[in-house]
């Protein structure tokens, strides 16, 4: 399987994982391919830092594939050079990523303006890559509904329309320079940002979305438990959105899953950090899934057909652990953190 999205830390955060440990769990679960996030400490906005950690990865030897997404910032000069740099180093680098909304590294590019000057400057570099994006718009969300004490709140702080609002944004202004690339949303969390990129898929913009194992599985109920330290960024959403998501998934509607695998240490969450370990929570979808009826030409294309179509790379076959092993292969890989919000839920 592949995870097209996951923080697998290290460096300055060695003490929420390291490569080496993420990318062990990671293929004791059945995935044998990852693209890793840039908001590292320090982030991978630079050659120098690329080249580091395309070196590092190579060193764990764990047999898993390994690329990443570089990081573009507000500077045209640097988007310029980090775009050139993507088109030379490809597949390792697989492509670009933007923060249109802050999140966990603080690398968001949350002016407008500032979001055009990226599109056109990759116009004009001639990239025609892949650009992830995660989305959410600054000036929507609402950080006075924030409850410290009760993790459903980050719903109403970071609230849907606040996704769905981004990503229109990010459809509008690529299409206005006449950026060719391809728009990935990652981690989509409600079914309104679905209809959005479906309407740009059938007007024939180049635009994939993914669903994670979090939105898929748990609703913002589910985070008022503090003990499951469910909250990430989009946040979990209520069951209509939830179960609507789901559902979208089993009628193909969605391009692919990841899993947005992004530990903290135990004390971090307790404090309130965004992020959840996702390789457990990605084999109890799987489950979910086939008791549900997936056919297997649908989980293949799920679990990294798709994303091999996407980002160019040669087909192959997907590998999908049996449905009689998924459940202790997910309790094994919750066990790798030192706390796992599925791993204490009993699944719908």
């Amino acid at each position: 399987m592949i995870d097209p999205h996951v923080h697998l830390r290290d460096w300055n955060q060695a003490d929420k994982e390291t490569l080496q440990h993420g990318m062990e769990v990671a293929l004791q679960c059945g995935i044998d391919e990852v693209f890793d996030m840039p908001n590292t400490s320090p982030p991978l906005t630079t050659e120098a830092a690329i080249l580091k950690r395309l070196e590092d990865a190579d060193r764990c030897r764990t047999g898993v594939r390994y690329h990443l997404w570089a990081g573009v910032t507000s500077d045209p000069k640097q988007v310029e050079s980090i775009a050139k740099l993507a088109k030379a180093l490809f597949p390792s680098v697989i492509g670009l990523k933007m923060f249109a909304g802050h999140s966990t590294g603080h690398m968001g590019l949350v002016d407008e303006q500032m979001q055009r000057e990226v599109y056109q400057t990759l116009t004009d570099a001639g990239y025609e890559g892949m650009v992830a994006l995660h989305c959410e718009k600054e000036a929507l969300l609402k950080p006075a509904l924030e409850d410290e004490r009760d993790f459903s709140s980050h719903s109403l702080a970071r609230p849907v329309e606040a996704e769905a609002a981004s990503v229109r944004d990010q459809i509008r202004l690529s299409s206005e320079v006449g950026f060719k690339g391809h728009l990935h949303i990652c981690h989509l969390s409600s079914i309104e940002a679905l209809g959005i990129i479906e309407e740009a898929k059938r007007e024939g913009r180049r635009i994939s979305l993914a669903v994670t194992a979090h939105h898929a599985l748990l609703c913002s109920k589910d985070a008022k438990d503090h003990s499951l330290y469910a909250k990430m960024n989009p946040p979990l959403r209520s069951e209509t959105e939830r179960s609507s998501l789901f559902a979208a998934l089993l009628e193909g509607r969605v391009d692919w899953i990841e899993t947005d695998h992004a530990p903290h240490t135990l004390r971090d969450k307790e404090c309130g950090a965004s992020g959840i370990p996702g390789f457990s929570g990605l084999l109890l979808l799987v489950k979910q899934l086939i008791e549900q009826g997936a056919e297997h030409s649908l989980l293949t294309q799920l679990l990294g057909s798709r994303v091999l179509q996407i980002a160019g790379l040669p087909e192959r076959e997907i590998s999908i652990p049996a449905y009689d092993q998924l459940s202790d292969l997910s309790l094994a890989a919750a066990r790798a953190y030192p706390y796992d919000s599925f791993s204490k839920l009993r699944l719908r």
